[in-house]
């Protein structure tokens, strides 16, 4: 073989490495809290391809408005660390963020709201596109948990998981407009399209609280999932939610429309936050207890996967997922 030919054969081989690599799909991240690293799973042969070092106790993970870096935040670490979410390469690291336990951006893009889970505040951030910028800090109850924003980014609701309480902060005044008592132990909290309703997960009992924040705050229903209701995931079609029940070991399907569980699934382990695959048809779910990754089939109803990762894996995300 001549030298062109070499040359030609050399470039053929690296355009087709790259073609395959740009067509690889995105990783799965899973936040390993008690060992403050990441595993990044790949979702074509199910290994970890990689682990990397984070802050203290990483919990839960946001996407940029920009859709360029994927947000850790650290609580025990103080700090936010940012991810390429196609690559899972580091990108830099913000210090000085006060006990971010939970964090979620505004829909107007104008807003980072964290909770400081163990200093009992909730941070409003001004956001300009690259840094967050501190604008007020709330003391609140007893243990914010997790934040919701509604569509209009106008109000933001957080769960104090000690206090039993429901807290709404207006965005525009950075004042708490109101709170409500709720069940035992609230965690997550999604809102329903028309922002009329809150969904509330009940770590301390046995079901979701539905409350209707059109007008005055007040519970409507309490839908039974199981035990220790706690993290929601979207299904992408604008009328269903997932919601883990961590000590029932399953996953509830709630229609947010007749505000009842129309389908479950077995999740061992300890189930808590949850991605779904872009075509809704896996979900993955971090087992918390048994240190998984566990993926099942929305369709059969199976676990057809599970990947071992860090300690009380927590936060799980990736890029080619089912809308939010």
């Amino acid at each position: 073989m001549n030298r062109l030919n070499r040359f030609l054969a050399i470039a053929s081989l690296v355009l087709c490495a790259g073609a395959k690599a740009a067509d690889a799909p995105p990783p799965i991240f899973v936040l390993n809290s008690q060992d403050a690293s990441v595993s990044v799973i790949d979702p074509v042969n199910w290994k970890e391809t990689q682990r990397f070092h984070t802050g203290k106790e990483p919990h839960h993970l946001y996407l940029t408005p920009d859709e360029k870096s994927l947000v850790i935040a650290n609580a025990l670490g103080d700090s936010l660390l940012f991810v390429d979410p196609k690559t899972a390469a580091v990108q830099r690291t913000v210090r000085g963020i006060l006990d971010p336990y939970q964090l979620r951006f505004s829909p107007d893009m104008k807003w980072l709201v964290t909770v400081g889970n163990r200093l009992n505040h909730v941070d409003l951030y001004r956001w300009n596109g690259t840094e967050p910028v501190l604008s007020k800090r709330i003391p609140t109850g007893k243990t914010p948990s997790h934040v919701w924003i509604d569509s209009k980014s106008t109000t933001a609701y957080a769960s104090m998981q000690e206090s039993d309480e429901l807290v709404a902060i207006d965005l525009a005044s950075e004042a708490i407009k109101w709170r409500i008592k709720t069940g035992s132990l609230p965690a997550d909290v999604f809102g329903t399209p028309d922002d009329k309703l809150l969904l509330v997960g009940m770590t301390g009992g046995t079901g979701v609280e539905v409350y209707d924040v059109s007008a005055a705050p007040k519970l409507v229903k309490t839908i039974p999932t199981g035990a220790a209701a706690h993290a929601f995931r979207s299904m992408g079609d604008k009328r269903h939610v997932l919601v883990s029940n961590r000590v029932a070991n399953t996953i509830s399907k709630i229609d947010f429309q007749t505000l009842a569980v129309v389908d479950q699934f077995v999740a061992p382990g300890g189930p808590d936050c949850m991605d779904l695959s872009a075509d809704g048809r896996y979900i993955y779910v971090a087992s918390r207890w048994i240190k998984k990754l566990t993926v099942i089939d929305t369709s059969t109803h199976k676990v057809v996967r599970q990947v071992a990762v860090g300690k009380s894996p927590h936060g799980v995300w990736t890029l080619d997922h089912a809308p939010r």
